[in-house]
C-alpha cells in the first residue's frame, strides 16, 4: 500500500495540479529592464541592494527590483505566484524546497552559467544538483550551528569561554554538556540544577533555550546531538530513498534530549512559541542561559540589549567528533521568468566575487566563497564579534564534523508527518518509539 500526500505543507496539491495540468495562467507581462528578485531576510536586504547598484553599473540598461517577505508570507506568495504566473525571476531558494520546486518544473537550469564547484565552500555547490542531473541553484551563503550563551550566567556559573567550547555528550548521562546546563539551570528559590532541592517544575532559568522539536531536521535542536552519534538521516548524502528516524541511535538521542525537560535544564512544550518566544527571546529575557542558534542570527544576539553574548561550537559526541549542521541557500531561476535573459545574468552576478565580498562586508551572512567568507569575517570583528564557533568547523575537520539537511523527493511529506510526530514527542511525552510507523509512512512515500 503506498500512501500519496504529494504538495502536502509548503507545496499545495493546486500547484501541482496547475503546473502538471499546464493551467498555471498567463505569465506576467515582462519588463523589458527589470529583473525581479525575492528573498526573506531582512537583515540582508542592504547587502543585496548594495549588489543590485554594482549589477547595474556593469549591465546598463537593466535594473534590479527586490522584494522582502518574513520567511512564512515568503513560501505562500512564491506558491501562488506560480499558479498565477506571476513569479519573479529571481528567488532565493532553500535546500529543503527545490527538489520538489524542481520536480514540478518551474525552475530553470542552471546548467549554462559554468558554475565551478571548487570556488565554493566545500560541498555547497553539490547540494544544488537535481536528481536529473541539472543544476538549479547559484550558492549564495552557508551557516552552521553554535552554542549562544549569556556571558554573565556562565560566568555567575563557574563556567568559562574554555569550558564552553570543551564539552562533551553521550546519550546515557549527558556528559560534560549536561553538567553545564544544569549548572545553568536556576530554580525560584535560587537553586542551581546540580544542587540538592532544585525543582525542576518551578525554574526561573533553564539551561537551554528552547526552539521546539525539530520537525525533521532539528537544525537548531537536535540534529548536532545525533549526527556526532553517529546518526544520518538517510541511506544516501544527497537524494536518499529510505530516512532513519527508526534508528535505536536516533531514538536514543531524542529521548535523553527531550528528558532534559523533565530534569527542568530546558522549557516545556507549553512554555516555547516559535513566533512569540523564539529561543533567542527566551535569552533576551533571561529564561534561558544558552541557545542553539544558526549563524544568521549572530547580529541577533550580538545586539541583545543588557546582554552580553558569547558563542561556543558544539559539544563533541560518541563519535569523538563535534558536529553541525550547514546550510547553504542558492539562487533559482524560475522556469517562465519574465526577464530570463537579464534573470541570468543577475544570478552570475550574484555568484561572481564582487557581490560574493560587498555582501560579506555587510557582516550579516558567510556568503559562499572562500573570499566572500573572509570578508565577512573581517566585518564581524569589527564590529567586535567572534564568529570563530561558525567557521571552526569548515577549518578543524579533524574534530568537526558538517552535513547537510536531508535533501530527498518529497521534502514537503517527510514536513508534514514529522512535525506533528515530533510536537507528540515534545509536547505530549509521547514515546519515541511512534516514530517507526511515521518512518514507514515515510519511506513507503519515497518508494513511489
Amino acid at each position: 500500500m503506498r500512501i500519496r500526500l504529494r504538495g502536502s505543507a509548503a507545496l499545495s496539491g493546486a500547484l501541482a495540479l496547475a503546473l502538471v495540468s499546464g493551467c498555471a495562467g498567463g505569465a506576467a507581462v515582462p519588463s523589458s529592464d527589470t529583473v525581479s528578485y525575492w528573498l526573506w531576510d531582512a537583515n540582508q536586504l542592504p547587502a543585496y541592494q548594495a549588489c543590485a547598484k554594482g549589477f547595474e553599473k556593469e549591465n546598463p540598461g537593466l535594473r534590479v527590483r527586490i522584494t522582502q517577505m518574513g520567511w512564512d508570507d515568503y513560501w505562500t506568495k512564491l506558491t501562488a505566484s506560480f499558479i498565477a504566473g506571476t513569479q519573479p525571476d529571481v528567488f532565493t531558494d532553500h535546500i529543503q524546497k527545490f527538489g520538489q520546486f524542481a520536480d514540478l518544473k518551474v525552475l530553470e537550469p542552471l546548467d549554462g552559467l559554468g558554475i565551478d564547484p571548487s570556488r565554493y565552500q566545500a560541498g555547497l555547490a553539490d547540494n544544488w544538483v537535481g536528481q536529473d542531473g541539472h543544476r538549479y541553484g547559484a550558492p549564495k551563503d552557508w551557516d552552521t550551528v553554535a552554542l549562544f550563551y549569556n556571558e554573565k550566567m556562565a560566568r555567575s556559573a563557574g563556567l568559562d569561554a574554555g569550558r564552553l567550547n570543551s564539552l562533551s555528550w553521550n546519550p546515557e548521562d549527558g556528559g560534560t554538556f549536561e553538567k553545564a546546563i544544569a549548572r545553568l539551570s536556576v530554580d525560584r528559590d535560587g537553586r542551581r540544577g546540580d544542587e540538592p532541592g532544585f525543582d525542576p517544575k518551578h525554574v526561573a532559568v533553564y539551561g537551554l533555550a528552547s526552539n521546539g522539536g525539530g520537525d525533521g531536521d532539528g537544525q537548531t535542536q537536535w540534529s548536532n546531538f545525533a549526527a556526532s552519534a553517529g546518526w544520518t538521516y538517510t541511506d544516501k548524502k544527497r537524494w536518499g530513498t529510505t530516512y532513519h528516524y527508526d534508528d535505536p541511535t536516533f531514538a536514543s538521542v531524542l529521548t535523553w534530549y527531550f528528558g532534559l525537560v523533565k530534569k527542568g535544564y530546558m522549557p516545556p512544550f507549553a512554555a516555547f512559541n516559535s513566533q512569540s518566544n523564539p529561543a533567542n527571546a527566551q535569552v533576551a529575557s533571561g529564561k534561558a542561559a544558552t541557545a542553539f542558534d544558526g549563524a544568521w542570527m549572530i547580529s541577533t544576539y550580538a545586539g541583545l540589549k543588557g546582554v552580553g553574548t558569547g558563542a561556543a561550537v558544539t559539544p563533541i559526541g560518541p563519535t569523538g567528533k563535534r558536529a553541525t549542521m550547514m546550510n547553504g541557500l542558492a539562487d533559482s531561476v524560475t522556469r517562465d521568468a519574465p526577464h530570463k535573459a537579464g534573470a541570468l545574468k543577475w544570478v552570475r552576478y550574484l555568484a561572481s566575487d564582487d557581490c560574493q565580498r560587498t555582501v560579506g562586508a555587510h557582516g550579516v551572512v558567510f556568503p559562499a566563497t572562500p573570499d566572500g567568507t573572509a570578508a565577512a569575517v573581517a566585518a564581524y570583528r569589527k564590529k567586535g564579534v567572534d564568529v570563530s564557533a561558525f567557521t571552526e568547523p569548515l577549518t578543524d575537520t579533524a574534530h568537526s564534523a558538517t552535513f547537510s539537511f536531508p535533501i530527498t523527493a518529497y521534502a514537503a511529506d517527510v514536513y508534514a508527518l514529522m512535525h506533528p510526530a515530533m510536537q507528540d514527542v515534545y509536547g505530549s511525552g509521547g514515546s519515541v518509539a511512534g516514530l517507526d510507523t511515521t518512518t514507514t509512512q515515510i519511506n513507503r512515500i519515497l518508494d513511489q
